[in-house]
């Protein structure tokens, strides 16, 4: 039986002595690609001294001397001692831009960091970047007829000098031409408003894939291309005629409808069941209409949206919401349907507010005390949801803070102001530890607190608030012991994690909170506790073990649930 290796298994390995740093691992870099079995002895010393010289230059070492020695039959190792001599350094610079970039602030930028100076040593790395850099900056700024009119680093080892020249022409910077768009089933005037320049302005490449972007986000297409054309393409720009850049624009609109079907489970509702159906588009005009069904054991809901987008899609519309929604727990029973009519506005900063007319009716029993309300109020609120890898956030945050007011002399059942405010956080310490705290406050200010329905009191408890308690079992009790809810509410929490091993996490954890009617109680209900968390092909999978504080019936409490934090 013949046993044969590849030929990397005979690849050199070096030890570097003499010099250190970027340059000693230079040297290692070119000799790793030596086969000693390929080589003689003396043809082998040869290549590698020749390699070792290369690899020095991009460092202004010109005029080395090696020591080599080779160890091993065949070959497996070079020991090379460096004596590098003298470095090379510039004596002179002469580096320029002409043309209409000459005037630009993006390459006085670039000049003015560049790393090369005379009297310095000589590297090549910042010459190469520099260069590089004006030939890509010209690209992505419109100078489509630039060019280096001279480029020249000229070495003299002898006398231990350097002479640079760069001259770079940009030609004149063209600009935005016609935007032609293809293949789109929504009205060009809504698409037009959606774009982030104008013929006639310079281009810009960025410009192209900012609206690239807007295109996607606005939900209507299944693909997006847009791309210039350039100088010397078909339909671009004349060599006779005006530096403009046409835009081409092709589009494929997204499927009219959308299914999507969710199955989870958590400790607080146990099995659920989420169906989606959604229409992205049902009009030339961009309006989307969205239905959502959500099934488990204590709560069903179904609710729809019906969006209308105005001149700028993406930040400004009216959204009309409406829902039924069924609850039995523990001691609360309630059907509630619901109507919602928004002006809403994306700010700049991401920040979405909201100014919205809510009316709704519910027939409840709460604690054994049964009402029906109809209330109709309006309110105010401001989101914001920042994140980066949806599926298991190494950063993110999400905020919202919301105002509502209700009076009985427009009719409603109850006079109230409420408020909310819930933050939650996600960090990273180094590579492997994750860092997520969460708070949320709640009041609501009424003489009529009996005919405030379950939906609008305060609750907490459970898997994404205060572990160890069970869910929505935290709030105040009439007589009877029964679960009234709470005017105030407060929740914090504060969450470790650590990697183990590839996507197993460890986690370490403490809430508190409760709810309550007299700000503030004399002590919170704490839980803490350790978990798992095992980020699958469906979403994270959450498991941890509770220890309630304050429940002596209670030692420990599990905790499961499949899906992100945000």
């Amino acid at each position: 039986m013949a046993l044969s290796l590849p030929a990397s298994a005979w690849a050199l390995s070096a030890r570097v002595s003499g010099i250190e740093g970027e340059a000693a691992d230079n040297i290692e870099n070119y000799l790793a690609g030596l086969e000693g079995e390929q080589y003689s002895p003396a043809r082998l010393e040869a290549e590698a001294r020749r390699r070792a010289a290369e690899a020095l230059r991009p460092f202004g070492y010109y005029e080395p001397q090696f020591e080599l020695s080779l160890v091993g039959e065949p070959v497996t190792r070079v020991d090379i001692a460096v004596t590098p001599g003298p470095q090379v350094v510039v004596r002179r610079l002469a580096i320029s831009v002409r043309g209409e970039a000459g005037g630009d602030e993006a390459f006085e930028e670039v000049l003015a960091a560049h790393g090369l100076a005379e009297g310095e040593p000589l590297r090549h790395a910042p010459y190469d970047r520099l260069r590089n850099r004006l030939a890509g900056l010209a690209l992505e700024r419109g100078y489509f007829d630039s060019y280096f009119r001279d480029r020249r680093l000229e070495v003299r080892p002898w006398e231990q000098s350097a002479h640079i020249t760069l001259t770079f022409d940009s030609g004149p910077r063209y600009r935005f031409g016609e935007v032609d768009i293809q293949g789109s089933h929504i009205r060009l005037d809504r698409l037009e408003r959606m774009l982030n320049f104008a013929p006639g302005d310079p281009y810009l490449a960025g410009d192209l894939s900012e609206y690239t972007q807007r295109l996607g986000q606005s939900g209507w297409f299944e693909s997006v291309s847009v791309r210039p054309r350039l100088p010397g393409e078909e339909g671009g720009a004349s060599p006779d005629g005006p530096e403009e850049v046409p835009v081409s624009v092709h589009l494929t609109p997204a499927d009219r409808h959308q299914f999507e079907v969710a199955l989870g489970y958590a400790t607080d509702v146990g099995p659920r069941t989420h169906f989606s159906w959604n229409q992205p588009w049902i009009n030339s005009r961009g309006h989307s209409l969205n239905h959502d069904l959500f099934i488990s054991g204590p709560e069903q809901r179904f609710t729809g949206e019906y969006r209308l987008p105005l001149a700028d899609p993406l930040r400004d519309s009216y959204r009309l919401q409406y829902g039924l929604r069924h609850r039995d727990q523990d001691d609360t029973r309630s059907l509630e349907s619901s109507v919602e009519l928004a002006r809403q506005w994306r700010f700049e900063n991401d920040w979405v507010q909201s100014l919205y007319l809510r009316s709704s009716f519910e027939d409840f029993t709460q604690g054994g005390e049964a009402e029906r309300v109809w209330l109709l109020y309006p309110g105010i609120s401001w989101s914001r949801t920042r994140t980066r890898n949806p599926r298991f956030p190494t950063w993110g945050d999400r905020q919202r803070i919301a105002f509502e007011y209700s009076d009985t002399s427009w009719g409603s059942s109850a006079s109230f102001f409420r408020s909310t405010l819930d933050s939650q956080w996600i960090r990273m310490w180094g590579a492997n530890t994750r860092l997520i705290a969460r708070t949320g406050v709640g009041v609501i200010e009424t003489s009529d607190f009996d005919k405030i329905p379950p939906s609008l009191r305060f609750f907490t408890g459970g898997d994404r608030s205060v572990r160890g308690y069970g869910y929505e079992s935290l709030a105040p009790r009439n007589d009877e012991g029964r679960l009234r809810g709470g005017r105030q509410l407060f929740t914090a929490s504060g969450e470790i994690q650590r990697r183990v091993t590839g996507n197993w996490w460890a986690a370490a954890f403490v809430d508190t909170g409760d709810a309550f009617d007299d700000w503030w109680p004399e002590t919170l209900n704490t839980g803490a506790g350790l978990g798992i968390r095992w980020v699958s092909p469906v979403g994270p999978i959450r498991l941890d073990i509770a220890h309630p504080f304050d429940d002596e019936e209670n030692a420990w409490r599990l905790h499961f649930a499949i899906g992100p934090e945000f």
